[in-house]
């Protein structure tokens, strides 16, 4: 069946394209009776405006960008990013806004598909993910006037709007929760190293657990299992172990978790076990694990929502996100004596 255009719209309703186009934009120079029938008559034949259309009449695209630059089948297994985005598009949806979401191979990609997407009016702002030290994305979203919202710490956002979580905060509840367990040498095992995120976490981690006059160790992994229980097996190889081990995600988590007690160790009398992010996957195990509960939706929704006012032209600050709450499980639990 062809598709219906604005022609048909405009000889079924008996006006000119430029009336429907009036009609269907909200815009003024139709009367109520008539951009009721328009509107009427569209939704009949199944006409709707396109995006290019909507963007020559009213300057907007109707639709917001995410791109990711990590692997696809890293975005597949972990519950974060799913979380984010059902968040984002559940506040989208209510206002009527498209997500045009995709992945990209690294930074320079991502950064010419937003010239692209900008030039082309495909989007009316986007979302920014995965801030990384000295990035490259933010001063070109700068230059390019284009409206944009981190998700991540202000502390690298350049000029742009976040929403950021409170590494030093998260990090005092997690520490705290093992040293009342009497835990002296803990570990995590963290991200990629080039992201705001990863050096915040880690120079926190560091901090409270000195403070706390605890002996301390970080590590880098990339989120995987795989990555996971590598870094796991060589923290518990090296000469004074940990006794307890923080990981970055819940997937790395849970991995470690197998692989521990695969090695003949028990959880969490031989090695206590923490993520940074609770999910499903953390509860499915035995022992369930302990983590850190974000409401990861509530602040994809909040990251969509300064968007869309950063894109009606407010000025609009940087939120934190809502504090996290301390799952605590089965995987953590005293030290040892003489450890």
């Amino acid at each position: 069946m062809k598709r219906p255009t604005i022609a048909d719209v405009a000889k079924r309703a008996g006006v000119t394209k430029a009336a429907v186009s009036f009609a269907l934009n909200g815009q003024p120079g139709v009367s109520a009776a008539t951009r009721e029938r328009i509107v009427a008559i569209a939704d009949e034949v199944g006409f709707k405006p396109s995006s290019a259309a909507r963007a020559l009449s009213d300057g907007k695209s109707g639709a917001f960008g995410l791109i990711i630059d990590r692997p696809a089948r890293t975005l597949g297994i972990e519950p974060y990013f799913m979380q984010l985005i059902s968040g984002i598009q559940a506040e989208l949806s209510a206002h009527h806004v498209t997500l045009l979401f995709t992945v990209a191979e690294d930074q320079t990609a991502e950064i010419e598909m937003y010239r692209t997407w900008w030039a082309q009016r495909k989007v009316d702002g986007v979302i920014l993910v995965d801030l990384q030290m000295g990035d490259r994305r933010v001063p070109v979203l700068e230059e390019l006037s284009m409206p944009a919202v981190v998700v991540g710490h202000p502390r690298g956002a350049g000029g742009l709007p976040a929403v950021w979580q409170d590494d030093r905060a998260a990090n005092a509840i997690l520490v705290g929760h093992l040293a009342g367990f009497g835990h002296r040498r803990i570990a995590r095992v963290g991200g990629f190293p080039r992201y705001w995120h990863s050096e915040l976490r880690t120079d926190a981690f560091a901090r409270i657990a000195g403070a706390a006059g605890l002996a301390a160790v970080s590590v880098d992994a990339d989120y995987t299992a795989e990555h996971g229980v590598e870094a796991t097996r060589a923290l518990l190889d090296g000469p004074e172990p940990p006794t307890a081990i923080l990981y970055d995600n819940d997937v790395m988590a849970v991995a470690a978790l197998g692989a521990v007690q695969r090695a003949g160790l028990a959880v969490p009398g031989d090695l206590s076990i923490m993520a940074w992010g609770d999910s499903a996957l953390c509860e499915l195990v035995h022992p369930a694990v302990t983590a850190l509960r974000w409401d990861t939706v509530a602040a994809g929704a909040l990251a969509a929502r300064l968007l869309r006012e950063v894109v009606d032209g407010a000025d609009v600050a940087s939120l934190e996100e809502n504090a996290p709450q301390l799952m605590v499980r089965e995987s953590t639990g005293p030290a040892r004596p003489g450890t």
